[in-house]
């Protein structure tokens, strides 16, 4: 089986989850040919995400020349094909937020892909998230490509779902796949009845890397991490408000930041405002064995989120037997389990999140562990990347009628 993947921005930092998606299937024996719509415009820490980076083509390191040259290939050996297309590329136009010239660039990136797939053969090609790289896929079917399918992961394909054509990039794929039960209620929300029966569920996955038993037990130390990119939807303010609650009613605590993103002016500005910077240390961008080393040295994780999918560190920290504190958006209650794997907080509030917090600190390690242990069960049984593999291979095999 050969397969392409699109990615609007591959590798990257914070898609780790895909590439261990790609190296699941190809352990199977699958043929994976690797896209990006862009390059990445960020520090590839890690070096496995280096090593896919040589694997992975840009369409638009092709340029503008490029880009109008494959327009006009596509155009002369398909006419009647690119105007198809070009028709349903101002057809989102009009119901989206974005400029004729960035649909324009879809056509564009469309065409230069058809052309890379005509090259290598039969293929089927996949998109993850619903937004641009799945408007390119659906426009590079239409242009006589490969057959389609994509992962929707939230929470902008929900928010922004008739401005992004959701309902017919559902219609004319093969099939769709939402990585949680949430997901899922989402995309019926969002598409015809009649193409309900193409909506499944398969788990974004961690690997032996954290799944692996034996991991070092929690040790009686005041520290916490949050990972992720720093970002309006993570709820980084609500963090570090709730960190000054807590040095304001006298509790010990070491608070770790990982990850880096447009909002570390301001939040470095934040904490140094609060008195913070000797309790609250961000680390900028982290490897994906950093990332490791930071849970494991923590006695929770938490990720004060306002909008989500479902977070793949979540994952990652359970499986390290960490409890973790959290929000119930999207998916996340469908792992995290108040009271037997972690807490739940309601977005937005720094005095809940202060409180869950204090309690992490306060509980014993020997009931973390339990909790920990609880948890590292539950990613072992719902998030093994070779398990969810299997799942979407089969999806990708099945004769699928569109």
């Amino acid at each position: 089986m050969k397969l392409a993947y699109l990615v609007n921005i591959y590798p990257r930092a914070s898609h780790s989850f895909i590439r261990r998606e790609i190296q699941a299937l190809e352990a199977r024996g699958a043929e994976v040919l690797r896209f990006s719509v862009r390059k990445c415009d960020t520090p590839l820490m890690d070096p496995a995400d280096r090593e896919e980076l040589a694997k992975t083509r840009v369409i638009l390191g092709v340029g503008i020349l490029g880009l109008l040259t494959a327009m006009l290939r596509q155009f002369f050996a398909r006419p009647r094909a690119f105007i198809k297309a070009a028709r349903s590329c101002f057809k989102l136009k009009r119901g989206s937020d974005r400029g004729p010239l960035t649909h324009l660039a879809y056509l564009a990136e469309a065409c230069v892909l058809r052309g890379w797939l005509g090259d290598a053969g039969e293929c089927h090609l996949h998109a993850h998230f619903g937004t641009n790289p799945t408007a390119v896929a659906m426009l590079c079917r239409q242009l006589d490509g490969p057959s389609y399918s994509f992962t929707v992961h939230g929470p902008e394909e929900f928010e922004r779902a008739n401005k992004l054509g959701l309902a017919e990039k559902i219609a004319t794929a093969r099939f769709v796949v939402a990585i949680s039960e949430f997901g899922r209620g989402q995309l019926c929300r969002w598409s015809e009845p009649e193409d309900w029966f193409k909506l499944r569920v398969v788990h974004c996955g961690v690997d032996d890397r954290f799944l692996a038993p034996g991991s070092p037990l929690i040790q009686d130390r005041p520290r916490l991490v949050c990972v992720g990119r720093l970002c309006v939807e993570k709820g980084h303010f609500v963090l570090i408000e709730a960190a000054r609650l807590m040095r304001e009613q006298g509790t010990e605590f070491e608070l770790v930041i990982g990850g880096d993103g447009p909002l570390r002016p301001r939040l470095e500005q934040r904490i140094a405002d609060c008195g913070l910077q000797s309790c609250v240390r961000l680390t900028g961008w982290l490897s994906g064995e950093q990332v490791k080393q930071e849970i494991l040295g923590a006695r929770a994780m938490v990720l004060p989120s306002f909008a989500e999918g479902l977070p793949v560190v979540i994952m990652e920290s359970l499986a390290l037997g960490r409890p973790v504190i959290s929000t119930p958006v999207a998916g996340i209650p469908e792992l995290l389990q108040e009271g037997v794997n972690g807490w739940l907080v309601q977005s937005g509030s720094p005095r809940e999140l202060a409180a869950a917090m204090t309690a992490v600190i306060r509980t014993p390690v020997e009931h973390l562990n339990k909790m920990g242990s609880a948890g590292a069960l539950a990613v072992a049984d719902r998030h093994d990347a070779r398990r969810e593999a299997i799942k979407l291979h089969t999806l990708f095999e099945e004769p699928w009628a569109v």
